[in-house]
């Protein structure tokens, strides 16, 4: 652990999902931060979480070598959060990381926290996961002493799960459930976000570990799905999905507005929850927050009446 007073930590996509939660956790703690982002303008909302000079904004590609170098001189601690689902997998997941990693270990960093995800693995099917355990296997040989986070789905008031299917249940008359049977281990970003920090500042507790996070339930995806629209209380007609038919709409993936690629076709032949040996948030000290929980915060809003609903019948 270094001196939190003068202490830097850069965070690669730190103005994405995770990324907001993630700097919210470093400030708290006093260290500086850099945020490297393609667009550093897409991260200018976390100014007010900052303290004055706590928050520097910086123009970065993990593709491009010379401008990771830059955005890790000086920092005692490197997180890369940066992914995608679709696009080049290998070009950001894989060779992007391992310039990060290389880049961070020449630059004496004495902290790499690289966030990949369940799943990972160089023989997987899917380009997603293959490309995150081609990454995984880069960082592990420039920068040996790293901290790998791999969560599974990741919940939250701005993620693209809930909020996507509360979405779709909320206009679609019958709701299809895609691969119903396959089993996720849903996290709260909040949560994930404090395990993440915690492997940046604390790396004589961290270092060389992969973690694999989860939350505090498995569901199955009609589980998911009914828990979500519980939550929202939508009550849409919920309906399995054969198999043969999410097969044959996976191929038509690449049209626009599709609502499932291939590749995530591929992602839901495996379950998505975490080892039985894996300490996942436990080693952090973390409590897992449950859906139930936390997700009223913004579902509440496909509610009728919206958010201000339970307000409007307490005072009738």
């Amino acid at each position: 652990m270094y001196d939190k007073r003068n202490g830097l930590v850069t965070v690669f996509g730190g103005g994405g999902f995770i990324g907001r939660y993630v700097c919210e956790q470093l400030f708290k703690t006093g260290v500086r931060v850099r945020v490297a982002e393609r667009h550093p303008r897409r991260a200018y909302f976390l100014q007010p979480l900052a303290a004055v000079g706590q928050l520097d904004l910086m123009q970065a590609d993990i593709t491009r070598r010379d401008s990771v170098a830059r955005a890790v001189d000086g920092a005692d601690a490197v997180i890369n959060l940066v992914g995608t689902l679709k696009g080049d997998f290998e070009a950001l997941q894989a060779d992007g990381a391992g310039i990060v990693a290389e880049e961070a270990k020449k630059a004496g960093a004495g902290a790499l926290v690289h966030v990949s995800a369940i799943g990972a693995d160089p023989e997987s099917p899917s380009r997603y996961g293959a490309s995150k355990g081609h990454g995984e296997a880069k960082v592990r040989s420039a920068f040996r002493n790293a901290t790998v986070i791999r969560p599974s789905l990741v919940f939250g008031p701005e993620d693209q799960l809930t909020n996507r299917f509360a979405t779709l249940m909320s206009r679609l008359p019958v709701y299809p459930v895609i691969a119903p049977r396959t089993r996720f281990q849903p996290v709260y970003v909040r949560d994930l976000a404090k395990a993440i920090a915690a492997s940046a500042l604390d790396p004589t507790a961290h270092a060389g570990k992969t973690y694999e996070i989860g939350g505090p339930e498995v569901l199955t995806m009609r589980q998911l799905s009914e828990e979500i629209a519980s939550i929202a209380e939508l009550s849409p007609s919920m309906v399995d999905m054969p198999n043969l038919a999410a097969n044959g709409l996976s191929y038509l993936g690449f049209l626009p507005g599709a609502p499932l690629t291939r590749d995530q076709w591929l992602m839901l032949q495996t379950d998505n929850i975490t080892g039985k040996k894996s300490a996942g948030l436990s080693a952090f000290g973390i409590e897992p927050t449950p859906m139930t929980a936390a997700a009223p915060e913004w579902l509440a809003r496909f509610r009728e009446g919206g958010r201000f609903a339970a307000r409007n019948q307490a005072a009738a």
